[in-house]
């Protein structure tokens, strides 16, 4: 899940970056009060049913290199799946196309110390890197060496820091930090460096193997490593190395969303006020995702087929639009299309957005978005407060514990609440790792990432905690039920706030769910 403007965070980063603070059953404030009966619903909404989407998906992979990446043949046919499925649940389906800047990589990437001595680095290709076998010496680039107590790295950061490159092949070292990667890449390539090499920047949670994106293609081998290796790299003297890179890279690609619209009942007060429940249906090139993004996916399409079966429809107050969205993985590109392609008139009718990305993980923690901003990170607009607590109404009186997860437009949530739009969801976890605490209150085991298999082959049928789909696609069933249902809003008023960005506005809006620079 990655944003062309931030880079891609390894698997260390989620430990320091989605650190939740645990909050305990029963202890958050009282949610809306709604008068909405979800209980048949949710008993509709069946892991059994979410798990036959899924196995079809992981279907759609094997017949299709192994992936379901946008782009690529694997997401068009999943795409076909969820119109097929929704058209005859008796939804009036859209399939909106739109061109993006496609990368993969075809071979992995090698990296090798090859003068004054030989070794072999473990490395991993950039997104958007260029294809190229490089040979060169290695010049240090404005390094923090040792690492500074906190994130903030200028290294390549400035045209300025980089020397002017001697003859012969050369290669850039660079540190993490500061500045997106593409920046980095794009200052060596400008100043007639080979290859470059970015390593961890050595904080907690940026110490391991680094990878990301560089948002656009660059036109030489960008790859990384992890801060150790770069530390010992940084300090041999006089090191030469080798470094490889296939990948293939496409300005103009297309791919798609796929829309569903389930209308509300007709002279209702709020049959303009669209609840949008998105989530992304591509995985990465390198996996079937199933966890990422078949969970959350499966769950919407699983809810949109039981609400359609129990004539729901009789009873909605708000129209319902269910969203599949593409290229979220290259950065929440079919969120973004959508949002920006509304006109002002339709983008003041989504009322909410509702998220649901990764809810399966094997050691899966119960994620809600913090839209109050509460436990110390951003807040949302007005109004995602109030589906915070929907959700975390919901888990408390099924007596689950749930935590917050930071609100900052990581995900296809992230083009809503920069447009002012209210939004909230559900995530499991994924490359971070489990503490001790979070132990005591879902279960699972510390020390181990949430989702091992995160942005990777494994990523497949087998990948998926049932007990979590179970809990998060109830809780999904029972907010999207709710916000449709409920014929008072999410405002004092009833109203919809105006659509203003919020006072705590994200940084950078829209960025990738685990990405940092």
């Amino acid at each position: 899940m990655r944003k062309t403007i931030a880079s891609a965070a390894t698997a260390a980063l989620c430990a320091s970056l989605f650190a939740a603070t645990p909050a305990v059953a029963g202890k958050h404030d009282s949610p809306p009060k709604t008068g909405v009966d979800t209980s048949k619903l949710q008993k509709a909404v069946t892991v059994n049913g979410i798990m036959q989407h899924l196995r079809e998906l992981q279907v759609i992979a094997n017949r299709n290199d192994g992936n379901r990446a946008s782009g690529l043949p694997g997401h068009t046919a999943s795409a076909d799946y969820v119109s097929k499925k929704l058209r005859q649940a008796g939804y009036t389906v859209k399939r909106q196309k739109f061109t993006f800047a496609f990368s993969r990589e075809l071979e992995p990437a090698t990296l090798a110390l090859t003068d004054p001595t030989s070794r072999d680095f473990e490395t991993a290709t950039f997104d958007y890197s260029g294809s190229g076998d490089v040979t060169g010496s290695v010049v240090n680039i404005d390094q923090t060496i040792p690492a500074g107590p906190s994130p903030g790295s200028t290294s390549g950061c400035e045209a300025s820091d980089f020397p002017a490159a001697p003859a012969g092949p050369v290669v850039a070292l660079i540190q993490r930090g500061t500045c997106p990667f593409g920046t980095k890449a794009a200052n060596a390539e400008a100043a007639g460096y080979d290859a470059v090499i970015i390593f961890n920047e050595g904080q907690a949670g940026r110490q391991e193997l680094l990878t990301g994106t560089l948002g656009e293609p660059a036109g030489v081998p960008v790859v990384g490593l992890s801060y150790a290796d770069g530390v010992d790299l940084a300090q041999t003297a006089g090191a030469k190395v080798r470094v490889t890179t296939s990948t293939e890279n496409d300005l103009n690609r297309t791919t798609e969303n796929v829309i569903a619209d389930l209308p509300a009942r007709s002279k209702t007060k709020q049959a303009d006020q669209v609840v949008v429940v998105g989530g992304h249906l591509d995985s990465v090139a390198a996996g079937p995702g199933i966890n990422d993004n078949g969970s959350g996916s499966g769950a919407i399409l699983e809810i949109a087929e039981q609400m359609s079966a129990l004539k729901l429809t009789k009873k909605l107050e708000r129209p319902v639009r269910f969203a599949f969205w593409g290229a979220e993985e290259v950065g929440l590109l079919g969120a973004e299309h959508y949002v920006d392609n509304l006109s002002t008139a339709q983008r003041s009718k989504i009322y909410a957005n509702l998220n649901f990305d990764m809810i399966g993980s094997p050691n899966y923690a119960r994620f809600v978005y913090d839209g109050d901003g509460s436990a110390g990170g951003v807040s949302g607009p007005p109004g995602s407060d109030a589906i915070e607590k929907i959700f975390t109404g919901y888990f408390d009186s099924k007596k689950l514990a749930s935590a917050p997860t930071d609100f900052d437009g990581r995900s296809d949530y992230g083009p809503f609440i920069a447009a002012g739009i209210p939004a909230g969801g559900l995530f499991s976890g994924a490359e971070g790792i489990k503490t001790a605490e979070e132990v005591t209150l879902f279960g699972g085991t510390a020390g181990e990432a949430y989702d091992a298999c995160y942005h990777a082959a494994c990523d497949d049928i087998t990948n998926v905690s049932t007990k979590a789909l179970q809990e998060l696609g109830d809780a999904a069933a029972h907010a999207t039920l709710t916000l449709v249902a409920a014929k008072r809003g999410l405002f004092p008023d009833g109203s919809i706030a105006p659509r203003t960005s919020a006072k705590k506005a994200a940084k950078v809006p829209g960025a990738p769910q685990h990405a940092a620079r």
